[in-house]
């Protein structure tokens, strides 16, 4: 669903006392903060609500609030933090607020609730005020900018001998003009404190406790709230997950490992209707029709739709591509038939080659915000996780595009994180038992199925619906009643399936989930069109 993102938010603030109680201070495994009303001027806060945009319903209502910029300082310099809502819509029967968020890390999600008003069933919307953010750091939420040009957030690239001394520079560049630009605010624009900003919102709204609806790098997030602040949960849906354990580095390089089983599957599925695509009659040959356009492409770059792509080019798109298999057999055969001279469908290849558009972003809001909101958070929430020598990079590029061939080298290769500065506090441990249900199809390109199989065995009361045969990354809602019935359940009752849940995808499911495989991101969809760099 495209939704308008030119929001006119209103103005900050005041800081006067709330009807509702304020909430205690958090304790100081969850933050910094830890002396007696230190939060008191955050937590007491009275939204005034206005209407987002004249364009926009009545009901669909924003604000905003202020959060310490460092919550080991709470009366130093604060942050903007861009909220909205729609009300329950039977007042009667409301149980509290669904806060939710898109994925990112860098993704505004100030629209959520308009996406979500449209999608969820009317039984949830009865139930819940839908609540949506900004995160810190992110679109109208005091945006941060690191003063990119496009080229240099162009950040997936793949290893070659004659250019990783040019990528080590522009990876050292776009670490030096992040501080630059926002050396003063980047630490502190991390999922920990994301999820206290949450605490701080959670007491604002008058809520004792959190009900929440996260995708891809919202698992995270909510992973990292349920870690921090575990008596005040209570409804979390974690929606294609991430493994806190390899956040970021790992998570990268999932995206690798993961695309091997699907371009075998791949693989099996053109051999299995050689008849109809001509790619090979078992999966060795379509391996090899594969490798063979390749190794062209790397000779002469394949002329397509005003794009010259190469084999790299093409190892890139072919990675998402995979998980679906109808679609990357449909795209590649149109890419051979452009390598042949042959004339061929654009519109048939968008699996592949994606398609065209940029991110739309409110006004106001810096160019690069999404790409230094993505790199404050991958690099400042765990910069152990991040080799600080260059060779290290060539040495486990090299390594992993001979164990991951169609993306090894891209995962592994030098990024900016090996040039950030520490991270101001350790990395957020997830070990507990808090309930949640968490949500995953088997074929999903950005968190494969391993990712939240890790996120589940850690959080140890958590349950898990799996979706065979489902494709895409976003599972609800999609139509399928197994999937929709199990989260819509566990949203209207609270209560958890007695074991996991396994479901099997439709055709129809799994076209509803692949329309996240766009390469056009569109901020406030709960299953964003999200491109193939992100969470």
């Amino acid at each position: 669903m495209a939704v308008s993102i030119t929001a006119m938010l209103a103005p900050a603030l005041a800081t006067t006392p709330a009807a509702a109680a304020p909430a205690s201070a958090p304790s100081a495994t969850a933050s910094p903060a830890t002396a007696t009303g230190a939060l008191d001027p955050y937590t007491r806060q009275k939204p005034r609500w206005k209407r987002c945009e004249a364009s926009a319903p009545a009901e669909f209502q924003c604000a905003t609030i202020q959060v310490p910029l460092d919550y080991r300082a709470p009366g130093g310099k604060r942050l903007d933090l861009a909220i909205s809502r729609i009300k329950s819509t039977a007042p009667g029967t409301r149980h509290g607020v669904l806060l939710s968020n898109p994925g990112g890390p860098g993704g505004p999600g100030i629209y959520m609730p308009l996406a979500l008003k449209e999608e969820l069933p009317a039984s949830v919307t009865r139930k819940y005020d839908l609540i949506g953010f900004d995160p810190r750091g992110v679109g109208e939420s005091s945006p941060v900018s690191c003063n990119l040009t496009l080229e240099e957030e162009d950040w997936l690239r793949p290893y070659k001998k004659e250019t990783f001394t040019k990528d080590v520079a522009w990876a050292r560049k776009v670490a030096e003009k992040c501080r630059a630009k926002s050396g003063g605010v980047l630490p502190h624009i991390t999922t920990r404190n994301t999820a206290r900003d949450l605490d701080v919102l959670r007491a604002v709204l008058g809520e004792k406790k959190l009900s929440y609806l996260g995708y891809s790098y919202g698992t995270y997030l909510g992973a990292v709230y349920t870690q921090l602040f575990p008596g005040r949960v209570d409804r979390f849906v974690l929606d294609s997950a991430v493994d806190p354990a390899r956040a970021w580095r790992g998570m990268v390089q999932w995206w690798a490992e993961g695309a091997e089983p699907a371009f075998d599957r791949w693989t099996e599925w053109a051999a299995a209707r050689s008849e109809t695509y001509g790619l090979g009659d078992t999966p060795k040959k379509v391996d090899r029709t594969f490798w063979e356009l390749i190794a062209r492409a790397d000779r002469k770059p394949v002329e397509f739709d005003g794009m010259r792509l190469t084999g790299d080019d093409i190892r890139g798109g072919m990675r998402g591509a995979v998980f679906s298999p109808k679609a990357a057999t449909e795209a590649f055969v149109e890419l051979k038939k452009a390598a042949d001279g042959r004339p061929a469908s654009a519109a048939k290849a968008t699996a592949l080659t994606g398609v065209a558009g940029s991110a739309r972003q409110a006004a106001g809001v810096p160019d690069d915000n999404m790409t230094a909101g993505f790199w404050a958070v991958v690099c400042g929430d765990n910069s152990a996780a991040w080799p600080r020598n260059p060779e290290r990079y060539r040495q486990d590029a090299i390594a992993d595009k001979g164990r991951y061939p169609l993306f090894g080298d891209f995962a592994s290769s030098i990024k900016p994180c090996a040039f950030w500065n520490a991270s101001v506090e350790p990395a957020t441990e997830v070990d507990n038992k808090v309930g949640s249900l968490i949500v995953q199809n088997e074929w999903d390109s950005q968190t494969p199925l391993p990712s939240a199989q890790a996120l589940h065995t850690v959080m140890k009361r958590s349950k898990m619906v799996t979706v065979l045969g489902g494709e895409g990354h976003g599972v609800y809602p999609s139509g399928n009643s197994c999937t929709d019935g199990t989260v819509t359940g566990y949203l209207l009752t609270g209560k958890l399936p007695a074991r996991d849940v396994t479901c099997r995808a439709t055709a129809a499911s799994n076209a509803e989930a692949r329309k996240d495989q766009q390469r056009d991101t569109v901020p406030g969809s709960p299953l964003p069109q999200r491109a193939p760099d992100r969470f």
